[in-house]
């Protein structure tokens, strides 16, 4: 029976999941194989590639062949996914509004510390709105 096909998105993840578990530099040789080696090394290099792009993986040159490395775990390369998502949306505030009102509670709590303790700072970096509307400071 043929494998069901995997999103981009998921391989991704796989390809970084499996060079996260090697030991130092691996080749994609190593990452085909360690994934089952049901995809072609063309598709795996492909990803490598889109990865370094997204700047979570590495490579450096060795004779021929390029090792690669990671720079960021799964957690960022789904943050990565969940911002170009989010900068291709015409009505940031509502897609924002909209994915806050469907989290569980316990996920709204996190978010909520999370944003807590990132404080003002980001908002003021990328000047996008005052970090703080009522004026006040901290």
């Amino acid at each position: 029976m043929a494998r069901a096909r995997r999103g981009q998105g998921e391989l991704e993840g796989q390809v970084l999941g499996a060079l996260r578990e090697a030991d130092g530099p691996v080749t994609a040789a190593w990452v085909q194989e360690r994934l089952g080696g049901d995809l072609a090394y063309t598709t795996v290099v492909t990803i490598l590639t889109r990865l370094l792009a997204k700047d979570v993986v590495a490579r450096e040159r060795q004779g021929r062949a390029f090792l690669w490395t990671p720079t960021a775990d799964v957690a960022r390369l789904a943050a990565l996914r969940m911002r170009r998502l989010l900068d291709g949306e015409r009505d940031r505030e509502a897609v924002l509004a909209s994915f806050v009102t469907a989290l569980p509670p316990g996920d709204e709590q996190v978010l909520r510390a999370l944003l807590e303790a990132a404080g003002p700072g980001p908002v003021n970096r990328r000047n996008t709105g005052p970090a703080d509307p009522g004026g006040t400071e901290d």
